[in-house]
């Protein structure tokens, strides 16, 4: 049965793992990964770590660009199978949602799941309504989202090409 828990150092091997499930580059959704990551050392991959989960709950006197977000990564068996973000502040290129499936963990509707607890923790926040975008070729996430009740705006131009954005209404 998979869950949903915050980024922790004890499964850095699984994630490595399911990092390079991937292959090479940055285009694992739901991690928050950029090219100065390094991922590889204990040390830097603990620092990565932290940064992520710091962010999680507001600190007793937030800086003005800090950023909060309920970072989660799908995990089974030990296993790291994807990861997905819901971000408490909104920006309209990136939307409130974004996340990530492993290939060799596809097709098991675990997008789907995934993307549910995380809409019940948007309406815990008190949002009424998420945008999650996934490229315009990306059928299955597409998919994915309209299951969930996501409503098409449009596509728009990105740096990664053509975006689907949608809009969940949580109060549907």
């Amino acid at each position: 049965m998979p869950e949903l828990i915050l980024p922790t150092t004890q499964l850095h091997a699984a994630f490595l793992e399911c990092r390079d499930d991937w292959g090479p580059g940055l285009h694992e959704d739901g991690f928050g990964l950029s090219a100065d990551d390094d991922l590889d050392s204990a040390d830097g991959f603990a620092a990565w770590v932290h940064q992520r989960t710091r962010l999680t709950h507001p600190p007793e006197d937030p800086c003005p660009d800090e950023r909060h977000g309920s970072p989660r990564w799908i995990v089974e068996d030990g296993h790291v199978l994807g990861g997905i973000a819901l971000r408490h502040w909104f920006s309209d290129d990136i939307g409130h949602i974004g996340y990530g499936i492993r290939p060799s963990a596809r097709r098991r509707g675990l997008a789907s799941w995934a993307l549910r607890e995380m809409l019940g923790e948007a309406r815990a926040l008190g949002l009424d309504r998420v945008l999650v975008p996934c490229l315009e070729d990306n059928v299955a996430s597409a998919r994915t989202i309209e299951r969930n009740g996501g409503v098409l705006e449009g596509v728009r131009d990105s740096d990664h090409g053509p975006v689907r954005r949608y809009w969940i209404d949580l109060h549907r």
